[in-house]
């Protein structure tokens, strides 16, 4: 399904019904797994590890070298994960020596313009949304949503199923499950539709509920909350990823809602 006018580097690795359409770049040391799509004037370059049924569209580059001056030229990855959509003229650099790869997972969902940055881990069903720009080393969590032209800062964690709204500037760390908007970011509640979409029941959405009611709404400091949401709430899985997430925070999470406009 090679079109004559798109050039294949004899080194990739191409499935055998991938479809490639002209004027599309793929370089050595590239592999490309079956069903997926391939669009016109695409630049794929060398570490790139593309999964099953993926799309990408007209003018990605996936796996240039890192924007990073401390680079050194060495061998990394751009790992994309099976089912993931990359639209028009996103950005994915590949990893440095500092974990090796950039990483997306499956089923994900890359809008248009996106700039995924080196290092960069994403996990399975999140969506980034149009213009968003994740620098170096970011974490982002399954099913997290980042709402178009956001900018997030090197270093950043977002947990499960958090939302962030558009235009935000992301520079603490955003727990699972939580909603952040404002400026500066502020935790505005739970994602509670979308854990409802997502099978969540109501007795657990309260459960979230709870925790965050203590940790952003009670006064206390997030050493203090944390106590009390140990000792006094039952321990989940939600519960103890919340509580682990902070804990591992190395920028610390983002504050609590002040009332302020945007």
């Amino acid at each position: 399904m090679n079109q004559p006018l798109a050039y294949v580097h004899p080194g990739a690795k191409i499935a055998r019904n991938v479809v490639i359409d002209p004027f599309t770049t793929i370089h050595n040391n590239v592999e490309i797994g079956e069903g997926t799509w391939i669009g016109s004037n695409v630049t794929i370059m060398e570490g790139a590890r593309i999964g099953k049924n993926c799309n990408i569209f007209p003018g990605a580059v996936i796996s240039a070298v890192p924007q990073d001056l401390k680079f050194g030229g060495e061998e990394s990855l751009a790992v994309i994960g099976d089912n993931t959509t990359i639209r028009e003229c996103v950005t994915i650099n590949r990893g440095t020596i500092a974990s090796g790869q950039t990483k997306i997972g499956k089923n994900c969902l890359i809008m248009a313009t996106a700039h995924i940055a080196h290092d960069c881990h994403i996990g399975d069903n999140a969506i980034i949304v149009n213009g968003v720009a994740l620098a170096g080393h970011v974490t982002v969590g399954d099913y997290a949503i980042i709402g178009g032209l956001a900018a997030v800062h090197q270093f950043i964690s977002i947990g499960e199923h958090a939302m962030i709204s558009g235009g935000s500037l992301v520079r603490k760390d955003v727990p699972p499950f939580s909603k952040a908007a404002k400026e500066p970011l502020s935790y505005v509640g739970i994602n509670s539709v979308g854990l409802r979409r997502r099978g969540f029941t109501t007795e657990k959405i309260r459960e979230i509920q709870d925790i965050y009611r203590i940790l952003y709404q009670k006064n206390y400091n997030t050493t203090q909350a944390l106590s009390i949401i140990e000792a006094e709430m039952e321990a989940t899985p939600e519960r103890d990823d919340i509580i682990q997430f902070i804990r591992n925070s190395s920028r610390g999470i983002m504050k609590g809602y002040t009332g302020s406009s945007i």
